[in-house]
């Protein structure tokens, strides 16, 4: 990526004298330079402003480079980050590095190679993502695959997870929509001792009382219109293992009454049938609602509450664990490129702070989606902020709403339509500029000329070969 206005350098350095000589040369070279003379005031211009690049000295009397370094990577690991020092240390060389910097500078440093140090750095803006497990193991008898956080919140939850799983306790996991809660119950089974078992899920708000009833408890022959045949109920079918009752705030109260039953007797009868049977199973459920509001309004039965709610598990929304979007983005990028046979390897900063800086109603189940739109629309390897739906666009601070190259709406064009779609309107917002069109869309100059010939478009991005 060549030196435009639109590359964000944050320059970091406590020595005023230093600080400015910088800003003027790096200026001068065409990039757009913001500043700060602490480790602080550098964390606190990295979650207000987008930022390409940072250059941080080491030796800063507020806040180290090296503990500036760690906050921004854990706020943002996409930012390639320069180190810069007048202590020519081997170890704090060494410490940065491991930190995650980019690159490393010893002051008083020739500009060229300064020059070309940010110019490698900001080929690999956006592009480089740390290396994180995705799945590191709250310990290592605990398997949790996919439930993906390090998070206060998350770290509390997985602890609670892990002391709950092996024992027999009735679970209640509350959390909005899209939450994981499914996951949450999956690995509460599969770290239980009843993990060689089946576990079964019911959706309580996708089926009628009445079909929830012969779902739950099954059906004798004859007992009504349509069934033919005797039918086992999920109950039997989750015998010596685990059920999971996902929406129980949507049942109703005679639904709720059996369901109590179950839970108390530890048995069921079928509809139709006077044979009680005895069942041997683990009730996990979850709800978006909030059923001590439910139960209090006279909605929801207070013995059934109280019997569910044994164990009571959390989820967190996605606006609470915000240090989880950069590992969930990214282990999701991997997982649609695999699918959709991609090469992707990150996000662009920008991109990732407009993540970062998003409410997300729809929480994990949305940036699921996002990344997965995203994934199929990219035309390089690298998600930018061309690939994100306008509505996360919109609300990222001082972005126009024109921001977004390619429409929400995409029908029934092909993958092709929309690509080029992207590369039209991008020359022509970059008013043909064949560079900074490159470097919005994700990919080189080099793919981009040969997609231009690809689809027979013009530098300014209309019909026509240039």
């Amino acid at each position: 990526m060549t030196a435009t206005q639109a590359t964000n350098i944050l320059i970091v350095d406590d020595d005023a004298g230093h600080l400015a000589s910088m800003r003027t040369v790096i200026r001068s070279w065409g990039y757009r330079v913001v500043t700060a003379t602490d480790g602080h005031e550098a964390v606190d211009a990295v979650k207000d402003t987008p930022v390409d690049l940072i250059l941080m000295d080491v030796r800063m009397t507020v806040m180290s480079g090296i503990e500036a370094l760690a906050h921004i990577k854990r706020y943002n690991p996409s930012i390639p980050i320069i180190i810069m020092t007048a202590y020519s240390s081997v170890e704090s060389a060494v410490e940065a590095l491991k930190g995650g910097a980019y690159d490393y500078l010893i002051k008083p440093f020739d500009f060229e190679v300064l020059k070309m140090s940010i110019e490698r750095a900001c080929e690999h803006a956006g592009l480089k993502v740390e290396n994180q497990d995705l799945k590191a193991r709250l310990q290592d008898d605990f398997d949790r695959p996919d439930i993906i956080g390090k998070s206060p919140a998350m770290k509390a939850l997985i602890e609670m997870l892990a002391m709950v799983a092996p024992s027999e306790a009735t679970v209640l996991i509350s959390g909005e929509s899209g939450t994981g809660k499914e996951l949450i119950a999956r690995a509460l089974h599969y770290n239980s001792a009843r993990r060689d078992n089946p576990l079964v899920t019911v959706n309580c708000a996708a089926l009628t009382e009445s079909l929830l009833e012969s779902e739950l408890f099954g059906h004798e022959k004859g007992a009504f219109t349509g069934a033919d045949r005797r039918r086992e109920g999920r109950f039997l079918l989750a015998d010596g293992g685990t059920i999971f009752l996902d929406e129980i705030g949507e049942t109703s109260s005679r639904m709720q009454a059996k369901l109590l039953r179950v839970l108390q007797e530890k048995e069921i009868q079928r509809v139709g049938s006077a044979r009680v049977r005895k069942v041997d199973v683990r009730v996990a459920a979850a709800t978006n609602r909030d059923l001590e509001a439910d139960v209090a309004a006279g909605r929801f039965r207070e013995d059934l509450f109280y019997r569910l709610n044994v164990m009571h598990l959390a989820v967190p929304p996605l606006r609470a664990r915000q240090e989880d979007i950069p590992l969930l983005a990214q282990h999701f990028l991997e997982k649609f490129a695999r699918r959709n046979r991609k090469r992707a390897k990150g996000f662009a900063p920008l991109a990732m702070d407009m993540l970062l800086k998003y409410d997300w109603p729809g929480n994990v189940r949305e940036l699921e989606n996002t990344v997965e739109r995203a994934v199929i629309l990219m035309p390089g390897e690298h998600v930018t902020e061309k690939q994100l739906p306008l509505s996360i666009v919109q609300a990222h601070p001082g972005q126009p709403a024109a921001a977004a190259a390619i429409p929400a709406g995409d029908g029934d064009r092909t993958l092709e339509d929309l690509e080029k779609e992207a590369i039209a309107a991008t020359l022509a917002a970059t008013d043909g500029n064949k560079s900074e069109a490159a470097r919005r869309l994700g990919i080189s100059r080099k793919t981009l000329h040969n997609k231009l010939k690809f689809y027979g478009l013009g530098s300014n991005g209309l019909e026509g070969r240039s």
